[in-house]
């Protein structure tokens, strides 16, 4: 039985058709993914069905009923609720007070009352919530689990989850996967928006896949496979497998020795840490989220102070120290684009010389010199193939894809020695992945060295020369991605040893 049916949706932001005469069916009880690369109109169609833009024509029809959504209390009272990417929170609050935040105004609010009812939730959907905890304490896994319940205390028949397993370990993704299947079997309506495609093979029934605003494709999970998903996505053959040439490394340009780094509450989270990165090396840093892998990217790229040990960046011309003094990275490609990576308000061209906008060309006697700004900004969206409307409008106008491309052509345009790359491709779709992963490995050929940082394990093993093992903030070991396992790195990652275990 159709649950949801979206017929003709069209939505236009000047000349710009974000969503292209859209017809979805989503049927009851069903996992539904929704696929497509950043900017392929996801999150319009998405903002559309949460009541936060109306569609230029196009109706919505839940369960053969025309309704119209012109406000996002409009779709909760239709019973849709939308778990965000990125979580909407009040960390200094408890999970009773999250999920109750503007819902029914009460005088007499008993929190109590409210919290043994959420309690009693949390147990019949298998959520494993402390009502009682404050969100700012919880991990990532469980902070969306008080998303998703704040979206069933207000009775939500349909639930959208946008990317929700970008920031979760992989035992957290086998527990939503179950939950999610648990709510559907239950009856809930679920539509399942992620890049990560075996995920979707694997837990959703019927995948509609977007390209620039337009359907191309609706089929069920069982009669497709990642390979053809992804040529859907991009409109061509998409490169699973990285070619990495084989080359010898060159010499020493990063050192770090016995590192240790505190983290906000003077906690030791980098511990003893030491290694060293050669030129035309790919150092993959492999370990579970929240091991100290922030605060290892932070404190080599001098944004965190160190508690003790010495960091050595060989590639620094001694005969400028004066001018490069504290200076210890030349390139950093952030773990979050929107909040470390890109000032969302700046235009495309501002974004590109925030390290640089004191030098000549971009400055002289004080003043901004907007011609070479500009010039730099064409050759830029140009040499790392940006696509925008224009140079001038904000970042915060693109799509996640073309957000990452725009903080590496500002950090690799200036042929970098080496590079801090941290969690590069986190919620990018299969091809701006592609497109990341192919400009770092050409500035490993052209002789960079890069420390690779991700909790992705296949990419780690993919991409890297050799792969540290992070736990607990130590490096437990470092071994050769030639020559050892997925499980090998696996199994160090959760903090066994490889005593025991053919290498």
């Amino acid at each position: 039985m159709t649950y949801l049916r979206l017929d003709g949706i069209t939505k236009r932001f000047g000349n710009f058709i974000a969503n292209d005469n859209i017809s979805v069916n989503v049927n009851r009880g069903s996992i539904h993914a929704l696929l497509g690369e950043n900017g392929a109109g996801k999150t319009t169609l998405m903002n559309i069905l949460c009541g936060l833009y109306q569609p230029d024509s196009g109706d919505i029809y839940l369960q053969d009923k025309l309704v119209k959504i012109d406000s996002a209390s409009a779709a909760i009272a239709h019973g849709i609720g939308m778990i965000h990417q990125h979580f909407m929170l009040v960390p200094q609050l408890t999970v009773t007070e999250n999920i109750i935040l503007g819902t029914k105004f009460d005088w007499r609010l008993d929190l109590k009352k409210k919290s043994q009812a959420i309690a009693q939730m949390s147990r019949f959907y298998n959520l494993d919530v402390n009502p009682s905890a404050k969100v700012g304490d919880l991990p990532v896994g469980v902070q969306q689990r008080v998303e998703i319940l704040k979206a069933l205390y207000r009775q939500a028949k349909l639930l959208i989850l946008d990317e929700p397993t970008a920031v979760l370990t992989p035992p957290e993704v086998r527990v939503l996967a179950a939950i999610l299947r648990q709510l559907a079997t239950d009856g809930r309506t679920i539509i399942f928006i992620s890049h990560k495609l075996e995920e979707v093979i694997n837990l959703c029934d019927t995948v509609t896949v977007l390209r620039r605003g337009a359907v191309v494709a609706t089929t069920t999970t069982s009669d497709t496979n990642s390979q053809e998903l992804a040529r859907l996505m991009v409109g061509r053959e998409v490169l699973f497998k990285v070619d990495k040439s084989a080359r010898d490394s060159g010499e020493v340009v990063l050192e770090v020795e016995n590192l240790q780094v505190q983290d906000e509450r003077n906690f030791p989270v980098v511990k003893d840490v030491s290694f060293q990165l050669r030129a035309g090396e790919i150092l993959g840093v492999a370990g579970v989220d929240g091991n100290g892998q922030r605060e290892l990217a932070d404190a080599i790229a001098s944004l965190r102070a160190i508690t003790s040990g010495r960091i050595t960046n060989y590639s620094l011309d001694a005969k400028n120290a004066k001018e490069r003094r504290g200076k210890r990275i030349t390139a950093y490609i952030p773990e979050d684009r929107q909040k470390m990576g890109l000032v969302m308000g700046f235009s495309i061209a501002k974004n590109l010389i925030l390290k640089t906008f004191k030098f000549l060309p971009f400055c002289r006697r004080w003043f901004l010199q907007y011609e070479a700004i500009n010039h730099r900004a064409m050759e830029a969206m140009q040499n790392f193939d940006i696509r925008g409307e224009n140079y001038s409008i904000k970042v915060s106008q693109l799509s996640g894809g073309n957000q990452q491309k725009v903080v590496l052509a500002r950090e690799l345009s200036g042929k970098p020695s080496l590079i801090v790359a941290m969690q590069p491709t986190r919620g990018l779709d299969v091809g701006a992945t592609e497109y990341v992963q192919q400009r770092l490995l050409a500035e490993r050929e052209r002789g960079a060295a890069i420390l690779y940082i991700s909790t992705e394990l296949e990419e780690i093993m993919a991409m890297s020369d050799r792969i540290a093992i992070m736990y607990e903030g130590q490096f437990v070991d470092i071994l050769d991605a030639a020559t050892c396992t997925i499980e090998q790195v696996g199994y160090l990652m959760t903090g066994g040893n490889l005593k025991g275990i053919s290498r």
